[in-house]
């Protein structure tokens, strides 16, 4: 395990509460739609990855299992895209068979997950972020990869490595009661 995975602490998949779905509108600026549970928090102690329902309230198909809510770990991973760090992977992607493989391997885990929570027809086969054969959201990436914990999505793991910390300035939003 690499250092910043160690800072950033294991997977929690616990139940949201109000507190925290309080915390995900004001990190997401809107109130968060299909939240199911807290899938990891950040070393602050807010969430910052949240797994929501592979249908909406509203009937909508979500392919995005684990949403990346912490406004700083996105700014880091949108820096991240548009320096080119997508274009790159994909290349990568294309060239190693065994990261390939790697990267089915958590595409396949992804849809497992998934499927335990809810069967939809819609989404049946989609995973998210391009897998098992592109690279087209590093958010995504980066989400699996807090939720899933070390070794289960290399790029998203990549992704971890190359944000930093995100934390280092503390809460991205003033906690519950503050």
């Amino acid at each position: 395990m690499s250092d910043i995975a160690a800072l950033v602490g294991p997977p929690t998949h616990e139940p949201a509460t109000e507190d925290d779905l309080a915390v995900v509108g004001a990190q997401l600026g809107r109130t968060p739609r299909g939240t199911r549970a807290v899938a990891h928090r950040c070393p602050c102690g807010l969430p910052d990855v949240v797994e929501t329902t592979p249908r909406l309230p509203d009937g909508t198909p979500f392919p995005t299992l684990y949403y990346l809510t912490c406004p700083r770990a996105t700014a880091a991973v949108s820096t991240l895209e548009s320096a080119g760090v997508m274009k790159e992977m994909a290349a990568r992607l294309a060239e190693d068979p065994a990261l390939a493989a790697r990267y089915r391997e958590a595409h396949e885990r992804y849809l497992a997950r998934r499927e335990e929570i809810g069967h939809v027809e819609e989404i049946a086969g989609v995973s998210a972020g391009g897998m098992p054969t592109r690279v087209k959201c590093l958010h995504v990436h980066l989400g699996h990869a807090l939720a899933a914990g070390p070794g289960v999505n290399p790029l998203g793991d990549e992704t971890l490595e190359l944000c930093g910390p995100w934390w280092a300035a503390g809460p991205c939003v003033a906690p519950p009661g503050e």
